[in-house]
């Protein structure tokens, strides 16, 4: 149904006639659009007056048309494609559902009246408006074409303007050339990472293609071009922007340039290598518009955050965060020192790089080739009376023993180490060459961390589990898995047909107390690890992340991807966790102890079934939205 233009709808009288606003208000607003020149819609909202979602259902409820909500609502890929992307953006429109007669075309501004004109002609079918939320629009226009048309374009473009014969000393070389179709390309794949929330792009040149691949969630993501000769042209304008050798194509690389993006601020971190096609550019992508993230917002259990705070708060020691490449380790060093920045504390950094400048701290960046390594920005730094210091990353003997001794001579000392958990971080300093006497006095704690994918909240269902999944999971919970229902993503609009959306982090936190002290002072790995896994609050990667996919927030394949292969020794400690607590003998209960124990078995059968056996009919027994603090967008 098409909307009614027989009279010109006065929505400002509108308001006032439902008594959403006053005649007074009115007034003022229509003064104030006359100041602004928007329209009287949105001067309301912006002078408070009426909310955009209350403002658009009256809207729709006087034209006669539907309000959709996109936020909750899963378009489909090839249907919204039906209009190009350039009209969809031009006129705020999306399709949102196709029908043998017509289509049903969402409007962020029905009344536009040229809009619609031009929306009929272009699609030649018959079209229903629907108005829906501007800026859930743009979202579910920015997932869905993802820029894709326009950097085809722009590469054809580029590969036209450059002859075979020319070389990259004629390309021009002024950063300001604004119309420059290779700055027009890298801003538009800068756009479109930044709207996808990649972590990194990849300019890869092969012999016949240029692949850019974006990395979403972990997950890297590609498009492939066939100009393949533009590689050149988009590596020499990255290289001049990060104040690199354009002429220096032997050999890597290492730059960074700070941009701005879609109002964001951007600092790309920038690293070349030579390939046999060309030099391949992989750019590391950190928003600094947003801050950095605080303790609460990094996805940490309660009980977990409560026993990490007490620990970074001691007045020496060293507590350590380890992990893999991409685990999310810098992020959360970076909270710890954001809740550590106080004015009575001098802190000192010795980062490579450094990647989030924060005030009042005072970061240095090491450069090894002039000789400024950890340890020597270390010892420098404990010159400086410092109260706290943070070492990047423990890389050798020599940096380690300095760090171990400032944690016993006063300082807190924060760091990194690129292990599988925290159990094997201890042990691996001693590999390194510590004493195991000084490792025992100075570490207080190590944390470990991974980060999974998110399922999807639209598209989720039950998981039926293939053979593989199944005997892993049977290793693991023996005959407690018929008691578990597991989820996975079927693959929607919304998740880019992953399944996925998001991530969010896994910890286990290891304390350092009497026992694992005194295994330490034995180097007595096995002591090491029983005394771990005897510690009331410990709970491994592998239990942490099977809690999550039991509630539905992550699955199977994800949990079997951070644990790898589960020796004996865990097997026995996630049975040993998971199992419900014996009864008591018969005959030492009475009435009133039999009911309180069938309550207790009760509460505990509830805890063991992550989901209940409802849950392949109702979804997951979770309230997702008080997950989202876990989700690392």
């Amino acid at each position: 149904m098409a909307v009614s233009t027989q009279k010109k709808i006065r929505i400002g009288d509108l308001l006032v006639q439902k008594g959403v606003i006053s005649q007074e208000q009115l007034m003022s607003a229509l003064q104030a659009q006359k100041a602004s020149g928007s329209k009287i819609g949105d001067t309301l909202i912006d002078l408070g007056l009426i909310t955009a979602l209350d403002f658009l259902k009256l809207l729709a409820a006087q034209l006669g048309i539907t309000y959709v909500d996109l936020a909750n609502y899963t378009c489909r890929s090839a249907v919204v494609r039906l209009l190009p992307e350039a009209y969809a953006r031009r006129y705020k429109a999306i399709v949102i559902e196709e029908s043998e007669k017509d289509l049903l075309v969402g409007m962020a501004d029905p009344t536009d009246l040229y809009a619609y004109d031009e929306l009929s002609k272009m699609l030649k079918k018959p079209i229903r408006v629907a108005v829906v939320r501007e800026v859930d629009m743009m979202k579910a226009v920015d997932k869905i074409y993802r820029k894709t048309e326009e950097i085809g374009s722009l590469a054809e473009e580029l590969g036209e303007e450059l002859s075979p014969v020319q070389t990259i000393a004629e390309l021009p070389s002024d950063v300001a050339l604004k119309d420059a179709p290779v700055v027009k390309l890298l801003r538009t794949v800068f756009e479109d990472a930044v709207s996808a929330g990649a972590s990194d792009i990849h300019i890869e040149p092969d012999e016949q293609v240029l692949r850019i691949r974006q990395r979403v969630d972990g997950v890297l993501q590609e498009h492939v071009m066939q100009e393949r000769r533009i590689a050149g042209a988009l590596v020499s304008r990255l290289k001049l922007m990060s104040g690199l050798d354009i002429s220096e194509k032997r050999l890597p690389q290492d730059g960074r340039f700070n941009i701005r993006v879609k109002d964001r601020n951007i600092d790309v971190r920038l690293s070349t290598m030579p390939l046999a096609h060309g030099e391949s550019v992989v750019m590391r992508l950190l928003d600094q518009s947003g801050g950095s993230l605080n303790l609460e917002q990094i996805g940490m259990p309660a009980e977990m955050l409560r026993r990490f705070r007490a620990q970074i708060h001691n007045p020496h020691g060293m507590v350590l965060v380890t992990g893999p490449t991409g685990s999310g380790k810098t992020t959360t060093l970076y909270a710890a020192l954001s809740e550590l920045n106080r004015a009575e504390r001098k802190i000192i950094t010795a980062e490579d790089p450094v990647e989030y400048r924060l005030p009042r701290i005072n970061q240095v960046q090491v450069q090894a080739n002039i000789g400024l390594t950890f340890a020597r920005v270390l010892r420098a730094a404990l010159r400086q009376d410092p109260d706290v210091v943070m070492v990047g990353e423990m890389r050798d003997q020599e940096t380690s023993e300095i760090g171990l001794k400032a944690a016993m001579t006063g300082h807190m000392v924060l760091s990194t180490l690129h292990t599988n958990d925290a159990v094997s971080t201890a042990l691996r300093l001693i590999d390194m060459g510590a004493q195991g006497y000084v490792v025992a006095s100075a570490v207080k704690a190590i944390i470990a961390q991974r980060l999974v994918r998110g399922l999807c909240r639209r598209c989720q269902k039950q998981d039926p589990l293939d053979d593989n999944q199944r005997a892993w999971l049977q290793t693991v919970l023996g005959d407690q898995l018929r008691r578990y229902r597991f989820r996975k993503g079927e693959g929607c609009p919304h998740c880019k047909q992953t399944g996925y959306t998001g991530r969010m982090a896994v910890y286990e936190l290891l304390e350092i107390d009497a026992d694992l002290a005194d295994a330490l002072r034995r180097s007595d790995s096995a002591a090491f690890s029983a005394a771990a896994r005897r510690q009331p609050g410990y709970e491994p990667l592998a239990l942490a992340a099977l809690r999550f996919a039991g509630m539905g927030l992550t699955t199977v394949d994800e949990v079997m991807r951070i644990a790898g292969v589960v020796d004996e020794n865990l097997t026995a400690y996630i049975a040993k966790r998971l199992a419900p607590q014996p009864a008591e003998p018969e005959k030492t209960r009475g009435p009133r102890r039999e009911a309180a124990g069938r309550q207790e078995g009760e509460a505990q059968e509830e805890i063991l079934d992550l989901t209940l056996e409802d849950v392949a009919e109702e979804g997951p027994k979770v309230d997702l939205d008080a997950f989202d603090e876990f989700l690392l967008d």
